[in-house]
């Protein structure tokens, strides 16, 4: 009896997450693609074991719903709702025993040792400043809106074409680390100035090449008026 009395409770209260109104915004706006009971189809993968942490990158980033079939995800509006969010990752959660969402903490991670994880793993495709970048068929996303939850959730599933780094690949001391260098990349302290965008030394030898191309010109002129004084 208390069983139902809190099932009950739950499915009216306000801002309670349940799996059966996620179930209701599923069949709304994903069962089209991931079929019915999270099974999969041609188009879309099964979302069975995926657990609340795959549920919570992708729905709370933007990436999903995607608009049609075929593009991209990328961080985006928000097409639902917070209440209808929570509701749905309930419910994706519900479909197997997947893994929760994780609760990462960059406060205990090592900085230096973040950017040498940082280097090893993502700066190929994220550039060292976490930047984004191009690779083949996709577009390496920016991490400058990353919280630490999702930069957490996305090293664990590997969004699209990113790999997926395990905890044997990359431990949660590690990941924490890690963390901490891309939030500092967000917000980092530019000691000499100019940053030029924080894009690596392309920007910063075209300045270079700028003001020493106006000097040669400028001495050049300053030689050519004593010439013809």
């Amino acid at each position: 009896m208390k069983r139902l009395l809190v099932i009950a409770l739950l499915l009216v209260l306000p801002g309670v997450a349940t799996a059966a109104n996620g179930k209701q915004v599923y069949g709304r706006y994903c069962v089209k693609c991931h079929g019915p009971n999270g099974a999969g189809t041609s188009i879309a993968p099964s979302l069975r074991n995926v657990g609340a942490l795959a549920a919570d990158f992708y729905l709370r980033t933007g990436y999903m719903p995607l608009k049609r079939t075929g593009l991209q995800p990328r961080r985006s509006r928000l097409l639902l709702s917070k209440e209808q969010i929570d509701d749905l990752i309930a419910y994706v959660a519900s479909l197997g025993h997947g893994p929760p969402v994780p609760k990462p903490h960059p406060e205990a991670g090592n900085l230096s040792e973040g950017q040498h994880v940082f280097a090893t793993n993502c700066a190929g495709c994220h550039q060292i400043m976490a930047r984004g970048g191009y690779v083949t068929h996709a577009v390496p996303p920016p991490l400058g809106d990353a919280t630490a939850t999702e930069i957490a959730e996305a090293v664990r599933i590997g969004p699209y074409v990113m790999p997926r780094f395990s905890a044997k690949q990359i431990p949660d001391a590690q990941l924490n680390s890690l963390i901490r260098y891309v939030q500092w990349t967000q917000k980092p302290d530019d000691r000499g100035g100019w940053s030029l965008g924080r894009i690596g030394p392309v920007p910063e030898g075209l300045v270079t090449w700028f003001f020493g191309a106006a000097a040669l010109v400028a001495v050049c002129l300053v030689i050519g008026r004593r010439l013809h004084g």
